[in-house]
């Protein structure tokens, strides 16, 4: 997917596989002003546009417990154009683990693993006029609107050319933030599993997986890496090790033992994923390439989750089916601006139909499960194979035409 040079995606062609993103992608987009959403009580201060320090904006973000319920209480919820640092600390808030901003849908910045007691985390992030949110999954209000003022969007007011330079740019951060949150994942999974704890190191792996998957088109256009992190064993070459998160995933959740070969393969997976740091940090991406990659994530969700092979110890599938629907969403969102002024009409029923699949999906939520969702069982998958593949192919058929409009501008 990514081209510093030309680079073709490489995908598991087989079946077809579902996947509804996370709630983040079922937002509705708010006009906002500077003050907090309708039910979300007002950090002192909240009125009127953050103050600036070290040259940025600074907006905190507190998570905790108000009246009952799990809320993401900012301190302002207006910024002045140019660098905002948002600045997240969970007081006490145990529903609340992650804090996004989101242009529309897409996904401009987040710090996940925001759990209660641990130190604030930031991100800065550089910000146009216009409208946002701050998305907290699992708050009593999820969305609150935050507002930039001045210095509207150059692309905004610019051409189709322009608009497709501005979400391949955005897509390279969302890259880059996903490898980042998957460096420090799999350092948690291999530090679990040195510990000898089974259990620890299954939700260490539950917890890694998504940020591989919602990028996965580009860790496959890597035809070295792709396999040492991501085969199965039935991929796997004679005479060839096989390496990476599907026999660590089986000794977890078949063998459940952690032998040194198991900590070798968590070793493993830390040495490869730095080495995607390293290969992806700097990349550009053509629109094409986003438009491929959209269509080949739902070819992953066909080929690999719906059929349940790629999570085949673990049962895992459905958190890596919602996974890959919201890393394709991500590239289609990064695309809408420029592609409402191409087709409106298509873009208008893809959105419709992402809307659709996020929606079917919520139902198979399970906050006590591992990963957030059910587990992937024969029972569930004989009962819902069927349904699960109608609903991401009524979606890839229009999805698959926006490479070739937005290659052909």
């Amino acid at each position: 997917m990514p081209t510093a040079t030309s680079s073709i995606i490489r995908f598991r062609a087989l079946t077809p596989a579902v996947l509804a993103g996370s709630a983040v992608l079922a937002l509705s987009l708010a006009a906002c002003g500077g003050t907090a959403a309708p039910g979300v009580p007002t950090a002192s201060g909240g009125a009127g546009a953050a103050p600036a320090s070290n040259g940025a904006a600074q907006v905190a973000i507190s998570v905790e417990r108000v009246n009952g319920t799990d809320q993401c209480v900012p301190s302002f919820t207006s910024a002045a154009a140019g660098p905002v640092t948002f600045t997240i600390t969970n007081k006490d808030a145990s529903g609340i683990s992650e804090v996004e901003l989101l242009s529309e849908k897409r996904i401009l910045g987040e710090r996940e693993n925001v759990i209660p007691g641990l130190k604030p985390v930031t991100f800065t992030l550089t910000l146009a006029g216009g409208s946002y949110q701050i998305y907290c999954p699992g708050a009593g209000t999820e969305t609150v609107p935050f507002t930039v003022t001045g210095g509207s969007s150059t692309a905004a007011a610019g051409g189709t050319a322009d608009l497709l330079k501005e979400g391949t740019d955005g897509y390279a951060k969302y890259v880059s933030g996903q490898v980042e949150s998957l460096v420090t994942a799999v350092a948690a999974l291999k530090v679990a599993v040195d510990s000898g704890d089974v259990e620890a190191s299954q939700k260490a792996y539950a917890a890694a997986r998504p940020f591989f998957e919602r990028i996965e088109p580009v860790a496959e256009s890597f035809p070295d890496l792709d396999p040492a992190l991501d085969l199965r064993v039935a991929d796997v070459e004679p005479g060839t090790p096989w390496t990476g998160f599907h026999p660590l995933e089986k000794d977890l959740f078949t063998a459940k033992t952690i032998t040194a070969d198991t900590k070798a393969l968590a070793a493993g997976i830390v040495t490869n994923i730095a080495k995607l740091k390293t290969l992806t940090d700097g990349l550009n991406y053509q629109p094409e390439e986003l438009a491929n990659g959209a269509s080949g994530l739902l070819e992953e969700v066909q080929s690999a989750k719906i059929t349940g092979e790629e999570e085949a110890y673990s049962k895992l599938d459905l958190v890596d089916f919602v996974a890959n629907i919201e890393g394709s969403q991500q590239a289609f969102e990064y695309l809408k601006p420029a592609l409402t002024k191409i087709d409106p009409d298509l873009t208008t029923q893809i959105s419709a139909q992402f809307d659709t699949v996020n929606t079917a999906m919520e139902s198979y939520k399970d906050a006590n499960a591992l990963g957030g969702y059910k587990s992937y069982t024969d029972e569930l998958k004989q009962s819902d194979a069927a349904k699960l593949t109608g609903l991401i192919q009524a979606l890839q058929a229009p999805l698959a035409k926006i490479a070739e409009k937005v290659a052909t501008v």
